[in-house]
């Protein structure tokens, strides 16, 4: 049977709300795939890392989906690339702040998703949401969750497919900000994520 893993992250930088986590919840409240399983990760450069790890070794589901949140994107992006790097812009919600620092001594400079991202994102845009092919995950906690999921797959030799997709901002969100950028309506982004779990890993129905 395809097991499915499918996590999110709490929020963090001042907002009351992750979009990545509301998106996680809607799954679970819809009853989500029975063979799929949920997680909102905390927006912790120590405790995230781990949690991941666990999950992806406990279930070894056939893809794993990782979402986050970015602010003034207006499309589903798709990541192409995890780097070794952490660079953070602000502190996370411990209240550290790394620098130019890897997230794996000695790892890999970086690893490419092992999933078909051009046709997740074929898919998402088929299904009627806007989305785009991006390069790279950046440097901050998303980055660090993605790069960590590929590593153990790669070192543990795991089958799991990684994607990860970053989510624009909540229209509540925009509307609590001094400076409003793009938004989605939740129910879009939820019918996005939904059609990038069919592309990534065929043979996966809802």
């Amino acid at each position: 049977m395809l097991t499915m893993l499918v996590t999110g992250f709490e929020p963090f930088g001042g907002f009351l709300v992750n979009p990545s986590a509301e998106v996680v919840r809607r799954f679970a409240n819809n009853g989500k795939p029975p063979d799929a399983a949920t997680a909102i990760l905390p927006v912790d450069a120590a405790q995230a890392p781990r949690m991941i790890t666990d999950l992806l070794l406990n279930h070894q589901p056939d893809l794993c989906l990782m979402l986050g949140q970015a602010d003034g994107y207006a499309a589903l992006a798709v990541e192409r690339v995890a780097i070794n790097l952490c660079d953070f812009r602000i502190p996370d919600n411990a209240g550290i702040q790394r620098v130019d620092e890897p997230i794996v001594e000695d790892g890999p400079a970086a690893y490419f998703s092992n999933a078909p991202v051009r046709d997740v994102v074929q898919a998402i845009r088929a299904a009627g949401v806007p989305a785009h092919l991006s390069l790279s995950a950046g440097a901050y906690l998303c980055n660090m969750v993605y790069y960590t999921a590929l590593h153990v797959c790669a070192t543990h030799r795991l089958p799991t497919r990684c994607v990860f997709i970053h989510l624009p901002s909540l229209p509540m969100q925009a509307s609590a900000d001094h400076h409003p950028c793009p938004t989605m309506a939740l129910e879009t982004m939820y019918a996005g994520v939904c059609a990038a779990l069919w592309a990534a890993m065929p043979g996966v129905r809802g």
